[in-house]
């Protein structure tokens, strides 16, 4: 797996990473023996960025993650989890909880720390919060020895705009918005990234199944517009007898500035598919056609959070 460095931190992070939400049992029930098989599949293929969070099944992801990772050496992987949301509508950037959430994570995780410590979806805070108690109280955890880097997670661009302006960060993560249809992370906020030095991690390829052949959840959020241009994207990839999530996945991969790519599964053969896909070429005819579809949706997205953060 090609590795690619991330941002100042130092850290060479595979360019297709594994997402454990799925571990948590968000999407399906999911065994012990399908959790640890595709933990095992993923670090085997490379991909030995590993991505969580207590709210991943209110600890389930990291509890069967900590279950495996024990029989696993710490540095052969590396390891992110994040702080401040914990349920659907359960948020607590507080500093005191900060500081619990990470010992819990530690205690799941079966590790003493993390590479990476996220604030989890930080347009559903007052940002003036994440600003003055957040990241204090992570930056506490990182001078303790419990995270060796700490960032930001989110969806509306404004949000790491406004964090990084008026403090540092070593890593952010945004999620779908560097897809097929959606390139908002590149297109409004890389140079600004790039200026501040920090790390880029891409998340959510698949654009929560938007740009695969699944059916689409009835909780996607993207208009019926987006929609309607992403089953015809769809079925017109179809046609050139490529599936549409590999043309998605290999477009999020192909950037390099953007230092990883999470993509996550609880089935080890997704996980495989995604690793062979990932070294594969990229049809770059196939792309263009794609992208004409979708223009005339490019960069649509909706609103996440508070209304203010978008």
């Amino acid at each position: 797996m090609e590795t690619r460095i991330l941002g100042r931190t130092g850290l060479y992070v595979p360019k297709l990473s594994f997402g454990a939400s799925s571990l948590g049992q968000e999407f399906r029930s999911v065994s012990l023996e399908e959790a640890t098989r595709s933990v095992h599949v993923a670090i085997d293929y490379g991909m030995n960025l590993i991505d969580t969070s207590p709210f991943y099944g209110r600890g389930m992801s990291e509890v069967l993650l900590g279950h495996t990772l024990r029989s696993i050496p710490r540095d052969s992987y590396m390891l992110s989890t994040k702080v401040g949301r914990y349920d659907l509508n359960h948020f607590d950037f507080s500093f005191k909880r900060i500081l619990e959430s990470v010992d819990v994570s530690l205690h799941r995780l079966g590790t003493d720390h993390v590479d990476i410590l996220l604030a989890h979806d930080i347009e559903f805070a007052d940002l003036d919060q994440i600003v003055n108690e957040t990241i204090p109280a992570m930056q506490k955890v990182q001078q303790q020895g419990k995270a060796r880097f700490i960032g930001v997670s989110g969806y509306p661009m404004k949000v790491f705009r406004h964090v990084l302006h008026k403090t540092d960060l070593d890593v952010i993560l945004s999620y779908n918005q560097y897809t097929l249809q959606n390139m908002r992370l590149v297109d409004d906020l890389l140079p600004f990234l790039q200026s501040k030095e920090v790390g880029i991690i891409n998340a959510g390829p698949f654009s929560a199944r938007l740009l695969t052949n699944a059916p689409l959840p009835d909780w996607l959020k993207e208009s019926q517009e987006v929609k309607d241009a992403a089953r015809k994207a769809a079925a017109f990839c179809e046609s050139r007898g490529v599936d549409i999530a590999k043309l998605a996945l290999q477009f999020s991969l192909s950037h390099p500035d953007l230092a990883t790519t999470v993509a996550g599964s609880a089935n080890p053969e997704n996980i495989k598919k995604w690793a062979h896909w990932a070294v594969q070429p990229l049809d770059v005819d196939l792309l263009r056609e794609v992208q004409q579809i979708f223009a005339p949706v490019r960069n649509h997205g909706h609103h996440e959070g508070r209304l203010e953060n978008n």
